[in-house]
C-alpha cells in the first residue's frame, strides 16, 4: 500500500483491515454462514449475538460480471463490476481491473487490493478493488 493510501482515510469505516488488507466479514457460531460486510444478525439463520468478526480471503474468483459503460459525471468509463465469490463463501462485489487487453472471463482468480477514491473536496479516500491475476501461460 502506498503512503498515501495508508494515511488516507477508509471511505466507510469497519469494511477492512489495512495490515494486512482484508475485507472484515461476519461468520454465524451457530450456522457457520459467512457474510460481507460484518453484520449484526445472521441473514441465514436470523439469529443475532452469535456472530464473529473474521478477515476474509485476499484471493477470490469471479462469480460474474458487467462492462459499466454509463456512468455519473466524472466517473470514468468503461469500467468492470464483478461479483467476486471468496472461499468462504460470500460474495464481494467490487471494481475489478486487469492488464490491457485482458478479456475478463468467469472463473478468472482475482486479488483483492486498496485504491484511491476521489473525494470532491479534500484528500483521496481509501477502498478496495480487486486485480485478475494473470493465467499462466502453456
Amino acid at each position: 500500500m502506498s503512503d498515501a493510501l495508508a494515511e488516507a482515510e477508509p471511505f466507510r469505516t469497519g469494511l477492512f483491515r489495512r495490515s494486512p488488507f482484508r475485507l472484515l466479514g461476519s461468520r454465524c457460531d451457530l450456522c457457520a454462514h459467512v457474510t460481507y460486510p460484518i453484520r449484526s444478525f445472521c441473514p441465514r439463520c436470523r439469529r443475532g449475538r452469535e456472530l464473529t468478526e473474521i478477515e476474509l480471503s485476499a484471493r477470490g474468483e469471479i462469480h460474474t460480471f458487467t462492462v459499466v459503460r454509463q456512468a455519473p459525471p466524472g466517473t470514468e468509463v468503461p469500467y468492470v463490476l464483478a461479483q467476486v465469490l471468496l472461499p468462504e463463501g460470500c460474495r464481494v462485489m467490487a471494481t475489478c481491473v486487469a492488464e490491457e487487453g485482458h478479456p475478463y472471463a468467469i472463473g478468472d482468480v482475482v486479488e483483492l487490493e486498496p485504491m484511491a477514491l476521489p473525494r470532491a473536496t479534500g484528500p483521496d479516500a481509501v477502498g478496495y478493488r480487486f486485480r485478475v491475476v494473470p493465467r499462466e501461460s502453456s
